[in-house]
Formats: structure tokens, C-alpha cells, sequence
């Protein structure tokens, strides 16, 4: 006959198994959206205008999995179940580059750096100094951004930008990535319009010729 346990460690045990009984909550992955048809018809595709992205930086407390939110002050909340499916930097390129084709009517976006090669018209580089939700439920892209000339690397235009976006609804990260992503569609926006309105850069010289 087995000895009899005393109470107090068959209580241990009991919540030891029901901890081993409970699950972890099942983490969810975003990306943000490009412009849809809501935002009004694409432009024809009939530019040639050629644009290099690249390179952008993002700040270290961004360049991770999790969806980062300021809280308030200078406090972060880090959500260990709400991730990107890839990693931010490649989303927002990705996005980026898909609405600024919609935009200027061109498949020719490339980013940098890429293997591919052909002639461009102008280059945007990016530093990403906030792109997150606050704590007053908003969204908000901080961007320093500048326009190069890629066949002389001349500076043609540098700006800093800052866009912010309500959220549909507090706390709810469905809208925070809905948000973010109309941060950047208006990102987009203010980009196409210069480069739009930039004039056509001669091709660098070639002194061999």
C-alpha cells in the first residue's frame, strides 16, 4: 500500500499540473497595407520616371519583431503577441515602393541596395525617427528624408516630415496597423509630388567618350 501524501503537496501538485495544462496565447503577425482603390484610381502606367529607395534607417527600439507602442514619456511597450510577419524595415520598403508606383504611374522603383541596374532619376534616402502608436491613441511616421541626384550624389531637396493618424479604435492593433499604414501612404504622398515636380537630371558624363 502506497504511503498517503500530505495535503499540502497534493495542493503543489495540483497547481502545478494546472499550469502545465495552460496555454500561451497564439501570437498575431501584421503588414501594413499599400493605397487601395479607396484612395482614389492609380495613375496611368505610362512614366518613365526611375526612382533608387535607399538606404533607410530605423531607430534600434523599432528593429525588432514585436509591435512597439509609446505608452507615455519615455516609456515603451513592447507586445510579445502582436508581431510583424517579416521585419519592418522590409515592410515599409516594400510598402513604400508599391505606393509610389501607384502614385507616379512607373514600375520603375527600385531598392537599393539590388543587383539590378539601370539608369535612375533620382535617389531618396530615409531615417526613420519614430514609427509607432502614442499614447494618445494615434499614429505617428517621423521621417528626415533627402533627394540625391544619383549620377553626380548632389542633394536636390532634404526635408523632415511628421504625419499622424487617429486610431479607429484605443488599443486595438488591427487599427494601429491600419493607422500606420495611412502614416505612410501620406509619406508617399509628399514623395511623389517632388519627385514629380523634380526636372529630369542629365545623365552623368562619361569621359572615356
Amino acid at each position: 500500500m502506497s504511503p498517503r501524501l500530505p495535503w499540502r503537496t497534493l495542493v503543489v501538485l495540483a497547481v502545478l499540473n494546472l499550469g502545465g495544462c495552460a496555454s500561451t496565447p497564439p501570437s498575431s503577425f501584421y503588414l501594413l497595407s499599400v493605397l487601395s482603390a479607396m484612395d482614389g484610381p492609380p495613375t496611368p502606367a505610362d512614366s518613365e520616371l526611375a526612382i533608387g529607395l535607399g538606404p533607410v534607417s530605423f531607430p534600434v527600439f523599432l528593429d525588432r519583431p514585436q509591435i512597439v507602442t509609446q505608452t507615455g514619456g519615455n516609456r515603451l511597450a513592447v507586445d510579445e503577441f502582436h508581431r510583424w510577419g517579416g521585419t519592418l524595415q522590409d515592410d515599409f520598403m516594400r510598402v513604400w515602393s508599391e505606393n509610389l508606383a501607384r502614385l507616379l504611374g512607373t514600375s520603375r522603383i527600385l531598392i537599393l541596395p539590388s543587383e539590378v541596374r539601370y539608369p535612375l532619376d533620382v535617389r531618396i534616402a530615409a531615417e526613420v525617427l519614430a514609427f509607432q502608436g502614442t499614447a494618445d491613441a494615434q499614429a505617428l511616421l517621423k521621417v528626415r528624408w533627402v533627394v540625391l541626384d544619383p549620377n553626380l550624389d548632389r542633394v536636390l531637396a532634404v526635408r523632415e516630415s511628421r504625419y499622424q493618424r487617429p486610431l479607429a479604435a484605443p488599443k486595438d492593433e488591427n487599427a494601429l496597423i491600419a493607422a500606420l499604414s495611412a502614416t505612410l501612404a501620406d509619406f508617399s504622398r509628399e514623395v511623389a509630388t517632388l519627385a514629380r515636380d523634380l526636372p529630369k537630371q542629365a545623365p552623368a558624363f562619361d569621359e572615356k567618350r
